[in-house]
């Protein structure tokens, strides 16, 4: 979803990718915590790719699925949302607390350029998007309600306060927090 200028085909497919992680997560959402075998199973058709002991709290909720890439060991709490137009690359061993949102997708700031390119599909106009994607490295906690913007790298072993909005890049080793999301001490 780089640009809504895409083919119709480009959109027929994007359109049944939403269609089909819309129906994985319905069914991921109604089933218990204790049905693990079943979960995993949902989770690996859902996800683009995902390491050994994912946990993933309900509910969760993304708008492709196969663009979100989970590391081993992965923790994620609930009620986060993945916009997962583009990438979403998370290491092994990485702490997620409830409410994050991660989000790929940004529109121009400009509503005449927002507006100038539209896609039309069933209906409804699509205006210009833009994506970048978001990376995560090993062992990283984001703290609950934090906001992850188009772009960012975290660094291996950051850790971002709840609330934070980040929106440039945390290096490895740093603490972060606040919005927007600043360096308060590296860890070393």
């Amino acid at each position: 979803m780089e640009d809504r200028n895409e083919s119709v085909l480009d959109m027929t497919a994007l359109i049944a990718q939403m269609h089909r992680c819309s129906e994985l997560l319905l069914r991921l959402n109604a089933m218990p915590e204790g049905n693990r075998l079943e979960r995993d199973a949902v989770l690996t058709e859902l996800l683009g790719s995902r390491g050994a002991r994912l946990h993933l709290r309900s509910p969760f909720n993304a708008i492709m699925g196969n663009n979100i890439h989970l590391g081993e060991n992965c923790f994620i709490n609930m009620n986060c949302t993945f916009l997962d137009d583009a990438a979403i690359t998370i290491g092994r061993y990485v702490l997620i607390a409830p409410d994050v949102k991660i989000y790929t997708a940004a529109h121009p700031t400009d509503a005449g350029v927002r507006w100038s390119k539209m896609n039309k599909w069933d209906g409804f106009e699509y205006p210009v998007t833009h994506t970048l994607p978001v990376s995560i490295g090993d062992r990283a906690w984001i703290g609950g309600g934090a906001v992850i913007l188009p772009g960012v790298t975290i660094g291996e072993g950051a850790v971002i306060g709840a609330g934070s909005v980040v929106t440039k890049d945390i290096p490895a080793a740093a603490v972060a927090c606040g919005n927007p999301c600043r360096i308060i001490k590296s860890i070393n």
